[in-house]
């Protein structure tokens, strides 16, 4: 049987899979991969790397010797070097000898200014990025205020509504010097309008805000359920958010095209990579059409997957991965700059593995699910909280969630070497494996249409819940044991102290939003929001008009509901 084409390779025949070392790759022919001694590997890309970011420490085993980047099989000689394509063994030559990961927990507490005060208490505990949870309302585009979302704001994140929010949420933090992600789809646009005015506000050049907004809507149809309106006009406000980033703010990823939440809903690995994949082309099929040019923005898109229990498997899935996003930036669209190719993602524990019984057992889980992760290279972390299954994170359990990555880093010895595991007869098996299966559920997709037609016919929903049945059942039957739920259960239920959503903060809140409705300009505020449906129901460019609507005071709810009075709402066909 032959072996599965690249998705969409502009080639004439098709061409082989990248197989594992010792074997032709599935690059261009003049380009194979060819056996090479290390040292060639260390006075060209490790040599040119070193000397831009020098390595942190000299690394050497307990007993005293030295450990190197990469140590080579025996005869010297191999095909994959970490810092060269296709960047299985990771996009950097010194892996973490150079630069640790970015810590950046996820978090959100009600309102602006207990989220703010929870931000400044895990920068002083030693987290080097944000990561910003939204309440579902925020999420969905509805004010705090809005009948339709009485009890639910604030419940899982904070609830923002308008730039003076935003400042709230923000104070004493400079936007110039820690990158900000956040979780945030439907109403992507309207936050990161906001962050953007507040950096103006700030003073900071544009030029140095970094972070990322997640503004991954298709996946919200395929898992997560977080959409506002139909798909198409839905990429529509993706690709115009990318356009903008692309042209007045080059640090920060205007996409995170997110397998995290479809291995939640129950995806396993391949799935997890195979849908990411086949969203992401749909994304740069999009910014192609409306006519950017694949250099100007690749190098802005960053990805996010899940870290699982299965340790071995998730670093070959890790590796699997940036060996895909190689072949489909290079060869399916021909990307010419190095920094396209490269696969950059945040990695989550998952939050589907912790159990409400014995939730202390969840820290050892998300200690290994945070080691694979590093194990497979990922670029940023967040560790979950041991609770998470019972209610929102207390300031105990997010710091031990922090040191567990903490641990990982300094005491391990999992960052002293790159690529660690690279070798392992079953690694290198399993990383061939999951690229292979993956590259072929994609190119099903592609025959389907793409990943848009599949959404619409229900293809990734329908795959994914016969996956996430199927792996409940094996629980069930007893077949895939989970400590302390299906074996080794104990009579006693261990209940930590848990976090619960202060009223208190919520009513704080609607009096917030509604000082802003009272003191600003009302004719303002009515020339920003038919400005937005006028542009709406154009083809006006309309993240521009997002931030005017913002900066005039416009809330989120508003900008939503005004394109909803254009776009109109999306409904699920079953």
């Amino acid at each position: 049987m032959p072996k599965p084409r690249p998705p969409g390779a502009q080639t004439e025949a098709p061409q082989r899979r990248g197989r594992a070392p010792g074997r032709e790759g599935g690059v261009p022919p003049t380009e194979r991969r060819k056996s090479r001694d290390i040292t060639e590997w260390q006075h060209t890309t490790l040599a040119e790397t070193t000397t831009r970011v020098p390595e942190r420490a000299a690394f050497r085993t307990t007993y005293g010797e030295p450990l190197p980047p990469i140590v080579a099989p025996d005869g010297g000689a191999q095909e994959e070097f970490p810092g060269e394509p296709p960047y299985t063994r990771g996009i950097h030559a010194t892996g973490y000898r150079g630069r640790l990961w970015t810590m950046r927990q996820y978090a959100g507490m009600a309102d602006a200014e207990a989220t703010n005060e929870r931000y400044r208490y895990l920068l002083a505990n030693g987290q080097t990025g944000l990561s910003v949870a939204f309440d579902l309302p925020t999420q969905m585009g509805y004010d705090p205020d809005d009948p339709r979302v009485a009890g639910e704001v604030g419940r899982v994140g904070v609830s923002i509504s308008t730039l003076d929010d935003m400042e709230r949420l923000f104070r004493d933090i400079p936007l110039g010097e820690v990158t900000t992600s956040m979780t945030i789809n439907a109403t992507a646009p309207v936050l990161l309008a906001m962050y953007v005015a507040l950096a103006r506000r700030q003073g900071v050049a544009l030029e140095r805000v970094g972070g990322t907004t997640q503004n991954d809507i298709l996946k919200e149809y395929i898992a997560r359920g977080t959409y506002i309106y139909p798909p198409r006009p839905s990429m529509r406000l993706v690709t115009d958010l990318i356009a903008w980033c692309a042209a007045h703010l080059p640090r920060w990823n205007p996409i995170s095209i997110s397998g995290y939440h479809i291995r939640e809903a129950g995806a396993d690995a391949v799935q997890e990579l195979a849908f990411t994949f086949a969203n992401a082309v749909a994304y740069v099929d999009a910014a192609l059409a409306r006519g950017l040019a694949v250099d100007a923005f690749a190098k802005q898109l960053s990805f996010f997957f899940a870290a699982h229990s299965t340790l071995i498997e998730e670093v070959a899935k890790f590796r699997a991965a940036r060996r895909i996003w190689h072949r489909i930036a290079r060869e399916r669209y021909r990307a010419a700059e190095p920094a396209s190719w490269q696969l950059r993602f945040h990695t989550q524990t998952m939050g589907s593995t912790l159990t409400a019984q014995q939730p202390h057992n969840n820290i050892v889980r998300t200690a290994i699910e945070g080691l694979a992760a590093v194990l497979g290279g990922t670029q940023s972390l967040h560790t979950n909280a041991f609770d998470e299954a019972l209610g929102l994170p207390t300031e105990e359990s997010v710091r031990i969630a922090l040191r567990t990555q903490q641990v990982i880093a300094e005491e391990s010895g999992a960052t002293e070497t790159v690529d660690p595991l690279a070798g392992s007869y079953l690694v290198e098996r399993l990383t061939d494996d999951i690229e292979e299966r993956a590259l072929a559920e994609i190119a099903k997709i592609d025959e389907l249409g793409g990943a848009l037609a599949g959404i619409e016919t229900g293809y990734q929903q329908e795959a994914i819940e016969a996956s996430a049945y199927a792996q409940q059942q094996a629980v069930e039957r007893g077949e895939r044991i989970v400590v302390g739920v299906n074996a080794y259960r104990t009579e006693a239920q261990v209940v930590p102290p848990l976090q619960k959503v202060d009223e208190r903060l919520v009513r704080r809140a609607r009096d917030r939003l509604g000082e802003v409705r009272a003191r600003r300009d009302g004719a303002a505020v009515a020339r920003a929001r038919e400005a937005l449906r006028r542009g709406a129901g154009g083809s006006d460019d309309l993240f521009p008009l997002v931030l005017a609507a913002v900066e005039a005071d416009v809330t989120l709810g508003e900008v939503s509901d005004d394109l909803r009075s254009v776009f109109g709402t999306f409904v699920p066909r079953r």
